[in-house]
């Protein structure tokens, strides 16, 4: 129980992250909340890095 907590809480922690820097969905059409962790965490490093090069 306390691994699937520790989960939640990293994928909240993308989630919001992600909606700070305005991405809602993925070129999917998927929300968020549909994604798994890592697929939350692989969107944000590629947002990340996107927009340290945008920048």
């Amino acid at each position: 129980m306390v691994l699937r907590k520790r989960v939640e809480l990293e994928k909240d922690f993308y989630k919001n992250e992600l909606l700070n820097m305005g991405y809602f969905k993925t070129p999917e059409g998927l929300q968020l909340y549909e994604l798994t962790l890592s697929e939350l965490e692989d969107i944000y490093k590629a947002e990340k890095a996107r927009r340290k090069h945008d920048g």
